[in-house]
């Protein structure tokens, strides 16, 4: 490496012929691969800065971008050159050379985050990734140090925002693959998942400073409408995060003051839903508002009238015949169910788990290591309410689980029994994803035409079991209902038991 060159006539002057002429021969020396248009890139600039007496300590990118926007007539070069972006790329690579000889210099509050990559990889390495993965992530994670080395951002300006920056910038930042050529945008998804692995990486290591949360001025009744369903209502956690998803979309409509609610704010935020709002986005809202109107009430903040001024939601009770499949279809889709990798494993033990106990998808999500009694041969289920109940395990789905926890599932701090499988090994987010779990074992399997959903196994086996002579009351102690008017929906799922006994409209043929 050349050392730093202080050869500026009269120390304020920018670099002459011959200390232009000393940087490009050391970086030809320290890279000798450099092709002709890197070389008359570099040439080019330090002939730019020359004329226009910019000192080399003091070059930036913003140097380059004036660079590239100038009306040449410097000599042997022309402006076509300049309208090609990848010689305006060799130009910044150039200036990150004389970054890294000490001949640009870089403010102390600048985040140098290039050293910490290889820090960042042993991370990744000790996480399982694959091969794949740990490539994108690294690649990205390096892009991310050069924009922001190159963009000068202090450390403590490192958040979310600037991270959404990088992922929607126009890249032009001389990052090269191992084929020697300028990498394309790959997509703001990967850049934002890659530079969110390594900023995380670096505020846990104490690199870079923890970003302050954004103060956000959220409605204190959310926070109470919480607490009071959490302490008097029993609800769930996830319970509680849709309700108050749903409240925080239009608290704002009753307004600010609950003495001055009106009937006509309450019905409008029913009346006025949108068009892409289905029936049962709707009646959420209904639902949710009556909920919250009566924590008002109770907390003595609006009058007790306003419950009459929410809109009914049309709801036929009973009006449709639960989506079934046949016992005989449930076993191919078990046998289908293979055992020959880790995801088939888990995979095995979830449909199990749907077929053969009628779990909902939260009870799969939410099950615990310790939520299982092996001696006992029973599971812990938490289900809708705060009190849990234990249910039998029969023997199929005892030895698909044991044989997922020994042998697929990721050895990691949680205890939630089912993970993703592939790093960080993650519980799922939500129980949505035992649905797509479910989707997945069907096109597998080659099963078309089928219902879709985690909730289908429940509704066939209850249906199986009415069929056999279970009696509804039997049926709903099974599926945990806590109203017998749950479980009569199954009382009609048999149509050809039911026009067996279905009596002839008056006036009518038999």
């Amino acid at each position: 490496m050349t050392s730093p060159s202080n050869s500026h006539p009269g120390g304020t002057t920018a670099a002459g012929a011959v200390t232009g002429q000393a940087l490009v021969s050391g970086y030809l020396a320290d890279n000798p691969n450099l092709s002709a248009g890197a070389l008359s890139a570099a040439r080019h600039f330090l002939r730019w800065v020359t004329d226009r007496q910019i000192k080399i300590t003091e070059l930036d990118v913003a140097t380059i971008d004036r660079f590239a926007r100038h009306r040449c007539r410097c000599g042997r070069y022309s402006a076509a050159q300049l309208r090609d972006p990848s010689y305006i790329t060799e130009a910044r690579r150039f200036l990150r050379y004389l970054e890294d000889t000490g001949h640009v210099s870089i403010p102390d509050e600048v985040a140098r985050l290039g050293p910490h990559l290889a820090g960042f990889s042993a991370n990744l390495v000790g996480q399982g990734y694959s091969k794949v993965t740990f490539s994108s992530r690294m690649s990205q994670a390096r892009h991310f140090a050069e924009w922001a080395l190159q963009r000068r951002i202090p450390a403590i300006h490192i958040d979310d925002d600037l991270i959404a920056q990088f992922a929607h910038h126009d890249c032009q930042c001389g990052i090269k693959t191992k084929r020697g050529k300028r990498v394309e945008g790959t997509g703001t998804k990967d850049r934002c998942r890659g530079a969110r692995a390594f900023v995380a990486f670096l505020r846990a290591e104490g690199l870079i400073p923890v970003a302050k949360a954004t103060e956000v001025l959220a409605d204190p009744r959310l926070a109470d409408f919480a607490t009071w369903m959490r302490r008097e209502r029993g609800a769930t956690s996830e319970t509680i995060r849709r309700y108050q998803q749903e409240l925080g979309r239009w608290l704002m409509k009753l307004g600010s003051e609950p003495q001055a609610f009106t009937a006509t704010a309450v019905r409008l935020i029913v009346l006025d839903q949108g068009e892409d709002r289905s029936r049962s986005s709707v009646r959420m809202t209904i639902t949710v508002l009556r909920t919250f109107l009566r924590f008002m009430i109770g907390q003595g903040h609006c009058a007790p009238s306003l419950l009459h001024a929410v809109p009914s939601g049309v709801r036929r009770r009973l009006s449709d015949v639960p989506k079934t499949i046949p016992a005989s279809t449930i076993e191919e889709i078990v046998a289908s169910c293979g055992t020959g990798t880790a995801v088939e494993v888990r995979d095995r033990a979830i449909i199990l788990l749907l077929a053969r106990m009628a779990l909902r998808a939260g009870d799969i999500w939410k099950l615990r290591l310790t939520d299982i009694d092996w001696r006992a041969s029973r599971l812990r289920l938490h289900g809708k309410s705060r009190r849990g109940m234990f249910m039998p395990l029969p023997q199929d789905v005892g030895d698909a689980l044991l044989a997922y926890i020994e042998n697929a599932r990721p050895m990691v701090a949680s205890d939630r029994v089912f993970l993703r499988v592939q790093a960080p090994f993650t519980p799922f987010r939500s129980s949505a994803e035992i649905a797509g779990i479910v989707s997945r074992v069907l096109s597998r399997a080659g099963l078309v035409g089928l219902p879709t959903g985690a909730h289908v196994f429940r509704h066939s086996l209850a249906s199986t079991w009415l069929r056999s002579g279970a009696e509804l009351d039997q049926i709903g102690a099974a599926l945990r209902h806590a109203s017998r008017d749950t479980t009569a929906i199954y009382a009609k799922v048999d149509i050809d038991m039911l026009g067996s006994v279905a009596q002839p409209w008056p006036g009518c043929a038999a």
